[in-house]
């Protein structure tokens, strides 16, 4: 059986640094995986995504409409615009958190209200959690991504591997300290 993931957010959230040590975690538990990464205007606060297929046998990381067994939602908007992807039955992992874009910014839009609830009442299987207070609380905001792959990996049900281990083995030494901390906050959400 393949399981299908996307993860979304903006540029600058840390989904690439995520799903790569999640790749690296399923690979360890013996997964064949196959992962793709979008991140074109990912500098000027544009949409990231990544795909990430895990099975017996993957021939593409390729998810297409209606397949994805979970979005994950770095940045609650980008829930919205890759909802699509989610199959029916499908879970939806959303971070309660804004980035405003441009138009946003200068006045020209407003940044939309209702946006939880409106996903709520569309997925049956919809967790939100504030990935940026935990992270404050850990104490430093920038481990939100961290944070996100704790509860990723909980509500995946991948928890029998060393993720402390997996996450040394991704990242800088004198990262270690903030980021387990972080990893073990999300992955009690």
């Amino acid at each position: 059986m393949t399981r299908s993931l996307l993860l979304v957010g903006v540029g600058g959230q840390g989904i690439i640094l995520a799903s790569k040590i999640l790749v690296s975690g399923l690979m360890k538990i013996g997964y064949d995986v196959k992962m793709s990464e979008i991140h074109g205007m990912a500098q000027r606060g544009g949409s990231v995504t990544t795909q990430i297929r895990f099975g017996e046998k993957v021939y593409s990381p390729c998810i297409v409409e209606n397949s994805a067994d979970l979005v994950i939602a770095f940045e609650k908007i980008e829930a919205v615009r890759w909802l699509d992807k989610l199959k029916k039955g499908g879970t939806l992992l959303i971070n309660d958190y804004e980035i405003y874009s441009l138009p946003v910014l200068i006045g020209k839009e407003e940044y939309p209200k209702g946006v939880i609830e409106k996903l709520k009442e569309e997925v049956e299987n919809c967790k939100v959690f504030h990935a940026f207070s935990v992270a404050e609380e850990v104490g430093n905001v920038l481990t939100q991504n961290i944070v996100i792959l704790g509860a990723l990996i909980k509500a995946l049900g991948i928890d029998t591997i060393d993720w402390v281990e997996v996450l040394k083995e991704n990242i800088p030494e004198k990262l270690h300290y903030i980021n387990i901390k972080a990893l073990k906050k999300g992955m009690e959400l």
